[in-house]
């Protein structure tokens, strides 16, 4: 007899909670092989295939495509088993998924280290992340009905209808996701207080939203009209038959959930601007030297030529010569134990901007780099942006950020640290300006460099002295190479 075994999103790292199902790679009744990706989910930062530690045949899948999971969430279920794999394959793909309550229900796990498991799986759920730690806690709420619930795939049943629930009940808040509880933490909703849509009375985001909403459409509260000091109060008329209220309309529009990419964006700009004491400074520079430099270096013929260098690249070079010489804007805040932590590595981070959202990639070890590398890492990051391929470890860790808003074709930007970090570089455009040359007004190159800076981490001495350094060597491309 085939044991069937429940396979759940694994924790995908970085303090991920939960993720989309963007599309599903297997059906009910496919074989799958162990390591095989068999769903494809979006994750507050990258777009992620989620292999299987499992060999057999699959017998329900968890989720619709679009629907949101939390870590610890059944995905799918698999039947292993040599002698009774092809037995389960056709009774899976002939009944369309709908397999028999004895042929899904998971089996109990033996007594002991889970050797069975173990056996049956690669310990690989998410390459990179393995699955060494315990998987992420999750409420049960109704232990039997949680077990029915296992049994079958929430595609092929209609959803239960919500509980009856008046007042304010005891007990455990059926609340899964970590996400909703954190929703209406913030904004002063008590999750006792609601009615969950989902299965078993679970309480889901559109529940808390659908709540916001309402509460901030509920009517004001009727103004009484002011009453003159010298004179009477006049006698209340008799009632009147009340008429029903008109009921407020939600506002017409086109609604797009804060959620994936564009939720993380909105979440860690948000946190940015309530902790990080920004300030911002910035300096015009002339680049005429730099793009002159830049030409020289893509001019080279023969064997010694190399790859094109980028105007990002360069920047990135003299940032990195700046940290060097700055490192307090290299550093992030401990403030559950009051300390500033100064970094050692500069893993710089880009901002690019894609179909899906503003994404930063991160340069690692940029420090180390010339400018031909970092020309290569720029290119290779920039593309796996556009197609979407940014793994996590592509988009986390970065300690210090250059913004090119330049390409948009603007002078200049107040940008908006990227929480945890200290401190952000924009660049503006470069474009003919007039400017005094040695004495004279001629046309020059000119791009306005801003520097954005944690002022609990430093000073404007500090910030003031980066920023005129990095203006610096944009001018003279040799004060760089004296301080090599």
């Amino acid at each position: 007899m085939a044991r069937v075994l429940e396979f759940k999103l694994p924790d995908l790292g970085e303090g991920l909670t939960e993720a989309e199902i963007v599309r599903w790679l297997v059906q009910v009744g496919d074989v799958v092989v162990v390591d095989q990706p068999v769903v494809e989910v979006e994750t507050a930062k990258a777009l992620v295939d989620v292999p299987c530690p499992y060999a057999g045949v699959v017998t329900a899948r968890f989720g619709d495509e679009g629907a949101e999971l939390p870590v610890g969430a059944p995905l799918l279920t698999v039947a292993v088993g040599a002698e009774d794999t092809a037995a389960v394959a056709g009774g899976a793909s002939g009944g369309a998924g709908a397999a028999s309550e004895s042929s899904v229900k998971p089996e109990k796990k033996p007594e002991g280290p889970e050797k069975a498991e173990k056996s049956e799986g690669s310990g690989n759920v998410l390459v990179g992340y393995g699955t060494a730690a315990a998987p992420a806690r999750r409420r049960r709420v109704r232990a039997a009905a949680a077990e029915a619930a296992a049994t079958r795939p929430t595609a092929l049943r209609e959803p239960a209808a919500p509980p009856v629930r008046p007042g304010r009940p005891a007990g455990p808040v059926p609340v899964i996701s970590p996400l909703v509880r954190r929703l209406a933490r913030e904004h002063g909703l008590d999750l006792r207080e609601l009615t969950g849509s989902g299965r078993d009375g679970l309480i889901l985001r559109a529940d808390v939203e659908s709540a916001m909403t309402a509460r901030a459409e509920a009517p004001a509260a009727t103004t009484a009209a002011p009453v003159s000091p010298t004179s009477a109060p006049a006698p209340a008329p008799a009632p009147a038959p009340t008429a029903p209220a008109p009921t407020t309309a939600a506002p017409q529009g086109h609604r797009t959930p804060l959620r994936g990419i564009r939720g993380a964006v909105a979440d860690k700009l948000s946190r940015s601007r309530r902790e990080i004491p920004d300030a911002t400074c910035w300096v015009d520079a002339d680049a005429t030297e730099l793009m002159h430099a830049r030409v020289a270096m893509n001019s080279a013929t023969g064997p010694s030529a190399g790859p094109k260098i980028s105007v990002l690249a360069l920047l990135a070079r003299i940032c990195t010569a700046a940290l060097a010489r700055y490192p307090e804007l290299n550093a992030t805040v401990d403030m559950e134990r009051r300390e500033i932590v100064r970094l050692d590595e500069v893993h710089l981070g880009f901002a690019a901007q894609t179909e899906r959202g503003l994404v930063v990639p991160v340069v690692r070890d940029a420090h180390a780099r010339g400018a031909e590398s970092l020309s290569g890492e720029f290119a290779r990051l920039t593309e796996a942006a556009r197609t979407g391929t940014l793994t996590p470890g592509d988009l986390t860790g970065g300690t210090f950020t250059l913004n090119n808003y330049g390409v948009f074709g603007v002078d200049g930007s107040t940008p908006i640290i990227n929480h945890p970090e200290a401190a952000m570089l924009g660049v503006g455009r470069i474009t003919p300006k007039p400017w005094v040359h040695e004495g004279e007004l001629a046309v020059r190159q000119v791009v306005q460099l801003s520097l954005t800076f944690d002022h609990r981490v430093c000073d404007g001495g500090t910030a003031g002295g980066f920023l005129r350094y990095v203006a610096d060597c944009v001018e003279q491309p040799a004060v760089l190479l004296r301080s090599l």
